[in-house]
C-alpha cells in the first residue's frame, strides 16, 4: 500500500512539474493604422479601441523618430534603430554613389533597406521560425535575401478585411507555427491629409470606421480561437498636423529652381545643392517660419547626421507650414514635422498574455517597441537604439516600479526597519522585575528550620 501511494505521490508531482514547465510558443501580430494621432483616443468615441485598451495596455504618447514619415518611422518601430541608423531617412532618397532613387513606387530594391535586420527577419533566423505579413512598409522586400515566409504584395486596393483573412489564415494553418506577424492599413492618415486633423466632422466618420476595424480584427481573433493565445500591438507611425493656404513657404521666392535638386518634400524638404553655399546662404535668410541645417549641423537630438543619404542641406519647416516649389497647398493634413511636437506622436495599445490589463503609461520611444518584442518572442535583438526599460511596465513577467513608488517603499522600510531597532534597544536595557516567589537562601548562622 505505501508503495503505490508512493508511485501515485511521484506520478502527480511529475505531472505538476511538467505542467509548470511548459510554455506555449509565444506569438505576436503587430498592427499599424498610419497616421493615427496620439490625441484621436480622447476627441473621438472609439468603442472597440477603448474596449482593446481596457484590456490590456495603452501608451498614450509614443515619441517616434525623425522625421516623422510613414518609411522611416514603420522601419524604426521593426528594427529599434534611429534613421541614420537604420538607412530609410526619408520617404524619398538619392543616392549620390550609385545615382539610385528611392520612392514609395520604387522601394523594392533590398540596396536601401539592408543596413539594418527588421525583426521578421530575425524571427526567421532564430530557431527556424515563420514570419507573415500583410503589407507593412519592406515587408515584400528580399532584406538580406530574406522575406517573410508569408507576405502580400503591397497593393492599395486591397481591403483591410482580405490583409487580416490572409493573417488569421496564417496564423492559424502554418507549418511551422507563424510566430509573428505585421498588419498595415492606410487610415486615417490618406484621410488625414485630405481633410486635416482639425476637421472633426470628416475625421470622425473616418476614425469610426478604423475603429470598426480593430473591433473585427478582435472578433476574427476570437472566433479562430488566437484572442487569448497571441500578443497584439495596435500602434501607428506618425500623427498629423493641420496645413493652411496662408503657411506656405515658396521656395522659388528664395532660391533659383536650377540651382539645386529636391530630393524629398515638405515639412522636411532635403535640398541637393550643386553650389552648397551659394544655395545654403539664400535658403537661411528665405522665411522665419523654416529652419535651414547644413548637413553637420542637424541638432543632435534629431538623430539625424550619419548616413550618406541624408542631403547636405535639410529644411524643416515649423509645425504646420508647407514648404512648395511654387506651387499652392497640396494637402489640409501633413506630417514629418519635429518629433517633439504632440501632434506628431501616435499611440500604442497592447494585449495578450504577455501584457498587464489595464496599465497605462505616458511615453515611450518608438526605438523602445523594438526590444519590447524582441522580449516576447523569445528572440535575440540585433544592436539597436532601443532600450527595454522603458516598456518594463508593460509586460507581465517584468518588475515594475516607478520612482515614486520606490521612494515611497524606500522610506516605509526605513520606517519599519527603525522602529524595530528602537523596540529592541529598549527591551535589552529594560531592568528585569523579581520573581515574587523566589527561594529563600539560607545564611550560615540562621536557625536551622523547624521541621514540623
Amino acid at each position: 500500500m505505501n508503495l503505490v501511494l508512493v508511485f501515485l505521490l511521484s506520478g502527480i508531482i511529475a505531472c505538476s512539474r511538467a505542467k509548470s514547465a511548459y510554455k506555449p510558443t509565444p506569438r505576436l501580430l503587430l498592427v499599424s493604422f498610419d497616421g493615427f494621432r496620439a490625441d484621436y483616443l480622447k476627441t473621438y468615441n472609439l468603442p472597440y479601441l477603448q474596449d482593446f485598451i481596457k484590456e490590456g495596455v495603452l501608451v498614450e504618447h509614443v515619441t517616434n523618430a525623425f522625421i516623422t514619415k510613414t518609411f522611416p518611422n514603420h522601419y524604426s518601430i521593426v528594427t529599434g534603430l534611429y534613421e541614420e541608423a537604420h538607412g530609410i531617412v526619408a520617404n524619398a532618397m538619392f543616392d549620390a554613389a550609385t545615382k539610385k532613387n528611392f520612392s514609395q513606387f520604387n522601394d523594392v530594391d533590398p540596396f536601401w533597406w539592408d543596413e539594418a535586420i527588421p525583426i521578421w527577419v530575425t524571427n526567421q533566423w532564430q530557431e527556424n521560425r515563420t514570419s507573415a505579413a500583410a503589407m507593412w512598409p519592406g515587408t515584400d522586400v528580399s532584406i538580406h535575401n530574406t522575406t517573410p515566409h508569408f507576405f502580400m504584395k503591397y497593393n492599395r486596393s486591397v481591403s483591410f478585411s482580405k490583409r487580416l483573412e490572409n493573417i488569421i489564415r496564417w496564423l492559424n494553418s502554418s507549418d511551422p507555427l507563424v510566430t509573428f506577424a505585421t498588419l498595415y492599413w492606410e487610415e486615417p492618415d490618406a484621410s488625414g491629409h485630405q481633410y486635416g486633423p482639425e476637421d472633426t466632422k470628416n475625421m470622425s466618420n473616418v476614425l469610426q470606421e478604423v475603429d470598426k476595424l480593430v473591433g473585427h480584427l478582435v472578433k476574427s481573433l476570437k472566433v479562430s480561437e488566437l484572442w487569448d493565445k497571441i500578443n497584439v500591438i495596435i500602434t501607428s507611425d506618425h500623427g498629423m498636423a493641420q496645413c493652411s493656404q496662408e503657411r506656405l513657404i515658396k521656395l522659388d521666392t528664395c532660391v533659383e529652381p536650377w540651382s539645386y535638386r529636391l530630393i524629398d518634400k515638405s515639412p522636411v524638404a532635403a535640398i541637393l545643392p550643386y553650389n552648397e553655399t551659394y544655395v545654403y546662404d539664400k535658403l537661411k535668410t528665405c522665411n522665419p517660419n523654416m529652419k535651414v541645417y547644413r548637413k553637420e549641423d542637424i541638432p543632435d537630438r534629431y538623430h539625424y547626421h550619419h548616413n550618406e543619404r541624408i542631403q547636405p542641406i535639410i529644411l524643416v519647416a515649423d509645425e504646420g507650414w508647407t514648404i512648395v516649389q511654387n506651387e499652392t497647398l497640396p494637402k489640409l493634413g501633413d506630417h514629418g514635422y519635429d518629433n517633439a511636437f504632440p501632434s506628431m506622436h501616435p499611440f500604442l495599445a497592447a494585449h495578450g498574455p504577455a501584457f498587464r490589463r489595464g496599465y497605462k503609461r505616458k511615453t515611450m520611444n518608438t526605438v523602445d517597441i523594438y526590444p519590447m518584442m524582441c522580449h516576447i518572442l523569445g528572440l535575440t535583438p540585433q544592436p539597436n537604439n532601443g532600450t527595454l526599460t522603458n516598456a518594463k511596465c508593460l509586460l507581465v513577467d517584468q518588475w515594475c516600479i516607478n520612482i515614486p513608488e520606490a521612494i515611497g517603499i524606500v522610506i516605509g522600510a526605513l520606517m519599519v526597519l527603525t522602529t524595530l531597532t528602537c523596540l529592541i534597544i529598549i527591551m535589552k536595557n529594560r531592568t528585569p522585575s523579581l520573581r515574587p516567589f523566589s527561594r529563600l537562601q539560607l545564611q550560615e548562622d540562621d536557625d536551622d528550620p523547624l521541621i514540623g
